[in-house]
């Protein structure tokens, strides 16, 4: 097991450092020149040969690459050309909205489908289990940002419930802070829940079918029990790599909802960088996107050996 959480920890670092070399090409490939950028089209050659001079622009790619790297290594994203500021504070308080807005939708979103995909596989035959197959089936075709502006028509303008946009954070009001979160996490847990309960479904029907189930059964428990009695560790591994594969898709989903729901988040800053073509904010939040996506896999890859046995033996 720990060799193999060796191995998982350096395919990590390499894929984080491929994903730096291409992330910093693409960026550097970009036609234009990124202090005439800055500057203005009115700007002359002697403030952009300075502000190319300031930043160390006018330096080969490779330096500049190792100099971008070293400063992520101590926390540092570097400096906007376009408002001068640090990239790394606003990196941090973003990706801390985005945190709170992922993390609370994949949490309901198990909540939701862990109780409905079991009780859809053990009553398959019954109507309900079908009209729970049919339902999450329907919602695995409605996008996020539907499912988003729905909900705003519904609860917000029609209802008047919750707010439609707006952040607060949790220390300027517990109460204000959930009423704001509230339709942003649902719009992204609805469509997950519905993707989420499928696969449980089907883990669960898989588990259902093993021997050792049937043998459960002989001896006289019903399809509940023997479930939770024996069934339920197989049954959790593949509904643990798929959320883990959800996690990473909520944070792509994450940067429409934030836009919709006006969410400072990273993907809010992500769309403002394109927006104004700052390209050293945009090259520090897509490396942070990437690192959070390698993490959350390297958490999973991780967390089935523990779960399941003979994936751990054989690791």
């Amino acid at each position: 097991m720990l060799t193999y959480a060796i191995n998982r920890a350096i395919q990590f670092a390499l894929s984080l450092l491929v994903a730096s070399v291409v992330i910093f090409a693409l960026m550097s490939l970009l036609p234009g020149n990124a202090a005439q950028v800055a500057l203005g089209t009115n700007a002359t050659p002697e403030a952009v040969a300075s502000l190319e001079a300031q930043y160390g622009l006018d330096r080969p790619p490779v330096i500049r690459y190792f100099d971008w790297m070293g400063g992520m290594l101590t926390g540092d994203f570097g400096t906007s050309y376009v408002t001068g500021a640090e990239i790394t504070p606003v990196i941090v308080d973003s990706v801390q909205v985005t945190a709170i807005l992922v993390i609370a939708a994949i949490a309901v979103s198990i909540l939701i489908a862990v109780p409905l995909g079991t009780f859809a596989a053990l009553e398959q035959r019954n109507w309900i289990g079908v009209t729970i197959s049919a339902i999450s089936q329907v919602g695995i075709a409605i996008p996020n940002f539907l499912a988003a502006i729905i909900l705003v028509i519904i609860f917000s303008l029609t209802l008047g419930w919750f707010p439609s946009q707006g952040w607060m954070a949790p220390i300027e009001g517990l109460g204000g802070f959930l009423l704001r979160l509230v339709l942003p996490v649902v719009s992204l847990a609805l469509v997950q829940a519905a993707i989420l309960t499928r696969y449980v479904r089907s883990a669960v029907l898989d588990v259902m079918r093993e021997d050792y189930i049937r043998t459960a059964r002989a001896k006289g428990l019903t399809k509940t029990k023997a479930l939770f009695a024996h069934g339920l560790r197989n049954a959790a591994i593949p509904v643990i790599t798929v959320a883990g594969v959800q996690l990473a898709t909520l944070l792509v989903g994450a940067v429409i909802i934030e836009q919709i729901f006006v969410l400072p988040g990273i993907g809010s800053e992500l769309v403002r960088a394109v927006a104004n073509r700052d390209l050293v904010a945009v090259q520090g939040i897509v490396m942070v996107l990437v690192l959070l996506v390698l993490i959350i896999n390297l958490i999973v890859d991780i967390l089935v050996p523990v779960v399941d046995p003979r994936i751990r033996n054989a690791a």
